[in-house]
């Protein structure tokens, strides 16, 4: 059977950390995987998380199964985190933890396919590499609404707003960034997320939210402010979210699917079919990760040092954005770069094409991803005057 298998296309980021690997460049860097590094190139552990880990490994007495939906205390204090202060009955919220924001997104499109196939998911172009298959494989149509002006620096948002009046149906589910959009780093303005929260109302669609990144934007209450504003006009919703970003939890994979009924007699029928796709997807999910963050989000010392950290993390991210502005106004007068000072969180689109990707990566080992995204926590002040020279190089040849 397997004989005849051909090989798969390389993953399109992945790919490119492989090839980064095996450079043997001195002064390479690697601006594709969205991965948060220090200004050492490093991926750290949090101080918080070293500390919760300590406790829970010095305390721990079972490695037993955890239930279905998940570890009970990181669910609750996951819970208030996203929707503490948006006004609505948290007995509404239907939640349970899952593989990362990944496992989250499938499991949530699982649960809606499974009831009412046939429903549609409306994806940003661009959005994350992965939503596109993770929804398809789920068995969903992936149609998609305008997000970028022509050159790629701004939100058109009369554009996307026309899409969705115009070709939406009621039942839609319509795929939204709460904050950082990934790959663009371009948001919306609360005003205009009072305003796709009013559409999404009017056309009876429902808004399925990816909120990787809280704390990234503009801080941990603010980024969840999107999102609230939609539940103000909107009684159902999905949200995923992931805390490999705030908590560097990468490989230990915490996240969790959360599903909001229009009211709270209705959660537990929801839950029930949570349980339903993660029992059929992965049985239950694993206890580390989510123990740790429970750990700190329960502690009130430790939330408050989280915080710190987190605040940290995107401060860094905004100093890094900054720097290579500047460092682009010093190398180079082809291109303004100003633009990218709108965007949050780890990603902006720098405008860059695929060819001029293609020539850094071969001319000067320096790799970013092929639409011109790149990841601006994997800059660092002492690489920066490389990478802005390297990128004006690449202007006046491409």
């Amino acid at each position: 059977m397997f004989e005849h298998l051909p090989v798969a296309p390389p993953d399109s980021i992945l790919g490119l950390s492989e090839a980064f690997s095996k450079d043997s460049r001195a002064n390479k860097i690697n601006l594709t995987v969205g991965v948060y590094k220090d200004e050492q190139g490093r991926t750290p552990i949090l101080d918080t998380v070293k500390k919760a880990e300590a406790s829970l490994l010095k305390n721990e007495t079972s490695k037993g199964y955890m239930p279905i939906e998940g570890h009970p205390e990181y669910l609750k204090a996951v819970t208030e985190l996203i929707y503490g202060g948006s006004g609505i009955d948290l007995g509404r919220v239907a939640i349970a933890q899952t593989p990362g924001g990944t496992g989250a997104l499938r499991v949530g499109a699982d649960t809606v396919i499974r009831h009412f196939p046939g429903t549609r998911i409306w994806l940003s172009n661009p959005t994350w590499a992965n939503h596109g298959s993770i929804f398809q494989a789920a068995g969903m149509e992936t149609p998609v609404y305008p997000y970028l002006t022509a050159d790629k620096t701004s939100l058109d948002f009369s554009a996307m707003v026309t899409e969705l009046k115009t070709n939406g149906r009621r039942g839609d589910l319509v795929c939204l960034h709460a904050c950082c959009h990934n790959p663009t780093g371009i948001d919306p303005t609360l005003e205009q997320w009072r305003e796709i929260s009013d559409l999404l109302a009017e056309k009876q669609m429902m808004p399925f939210v990816d909120f990787a990144y809280q704390g990234f934007g503009d801080g941990l209450e603010a980024d969840a402010k999107p999102l609230h504003l939609i539940l103000e006009k909107n009684p159902e919703a999905i949200v995923c979210n992931s805390f490999s970003k705030n908590f560097g939890l990468y490989s230990e994979r915490v996240g969790s699917v959360s599903i909001v009924s229009q009211e709270a007699k209705n959660t537990e029928a929801v839950l029930s079919q949570i349980r339903q796709a993660v029992r059929c997807n992965y049985s239950n999910p694993p206890r580390h990760g989510a123990a740790t963050v429970a750990a700190v989000l329960t502690s009130p010392d430790l939330k408050s040092e989280w915080v710190a950290e987190v605040n940290s993390m995107r401060d860094r991210i905004s100093k890094m954005r900054s720097m290579f502005i500047d460092g682009m106004k010093q190398a180079t007068n082809v291109r303004d770069f100003s633009f990218l000072s709108r965007q949050k969180g780890m990603f902006s689109y720098s405008g860059l094409n695929a060819m001029q990707a293609d020539w850094l990566k071969n001319e000067r080992g320096i790799y970013i991803v092929g639409t011109g995204r790149i990841n601006v926590a994997g800059m660092a002040s002492s690489t920066m005057p490389t990478l802005c020279a390297a990128i004006a190089d690449c202007l006046k040849a491409t």
